[in-house]
């Protein structure tokens, strides 16, 4: 069994997962063993999950966390993996498209000795934008690394080892050493990135930016909430009148 695993949280993603999952099988390095975390969906999620399984070329572990949230889903799988055995995790979303050297590049940034955590980079789904909305969107998240780096909470006079960086959740791999040295994620709804990747920088500054490891992001929280609702949301401000799920 491969010391890589992939962790997937999923939420009501009927109409997505499939998506997600057919992304990883096409992955040039498929040496890893997959866990997709159903979070107490109620469509049809776990059973996509499960077909997947049966088929799938690699091993697939689909279990299920009923306390909704994605930090909780997110957590539940980092340990499961860790106690089977992985020294290594990466995650992505159930509604992101990995590209195809994504494992390869996780695997290859977490190769080195020690414990260290690993940024992607996320771009917009090309089956939900074109080329204009995929540049806005990559604009919009220049402007939310900028800010995070300016943003005096984040300065590392604060005990932070290391300088900000954005850091999406759909798109990380971390060794398990330091996952369960910063006591993991925080077992919470979204948004839970932030949080998570200020955990780690009070304990190392090995935090790296791997610009092969990229994923397709869906972008149908920016589409409902729109920029401002969006930056609300990320910064803890609530939705307002809006869900915090924009399905």
């Amino acid at each position: 069994m491969s010391d890589l695993w992939v962790v997937v949280p999923a939420h009501q993603e009927e109409a997505r997962i499939d998506g997600t999952l057919r992304a990883l099988a096409a992955q040039h390095d498929r040496d890893f063993t997959l866990v997709v975390v159903d979070n107490a969906s109620t469509d049809g999620t776990g059973r996509i999950a499960r077909d997947f399984a049966g088929r799938a070329p690699f091993p697939v572990h689909v279990i299920e966390e009923t306390d909704k949230g994605v930090g909780c889903a997110g957590d539940t799988a980092f340990r499961y993996a860790i106690a089977r055995g992985a020294t290594a995790i990466a995650r992505t979303d159930a509604d992101c498209l990995p590209r195809p050297g994504w494992t390869a590049a996780a695997r290859s940034a977490l190769r080195a000795p020690g414990e260290r955590m690993v940024c992607g980079r996320v771009d917009a789904r090309r089956d939900e934008h074109g080329p204009l909305g995929r540049a806005a969107f990559r604009t919009m998240v220049a402007a939310a690394a900028l800010f995070g780096r300016l943003r005096p909470a984040h300065a590392r006079r604060h005990g932070f080892l290391a300088p900000y960086r954005m850091h999406a959740g759909n798109n990380m791999a971390i060794t398990a050493g330091l996952y369960l040295r910063v006591g993991g994620m925080p077992r919470r709804p979204s948004p839970t990135d932030r949080t998570f990747l200020n955990r780690v920088r009070r304990h190392t500054a090995d935090i790296t930016h791997a610009p092969a490891m990229v994923v397709e992001n869906s972008t149908r929280r920016l589409r409902a909430y729109g920029i401002l609702g969006t930056a609300r949301w990320y910064l803890d401000k609530g939705c307002g009148a809006l869900g915090e799920d924009p399905r």
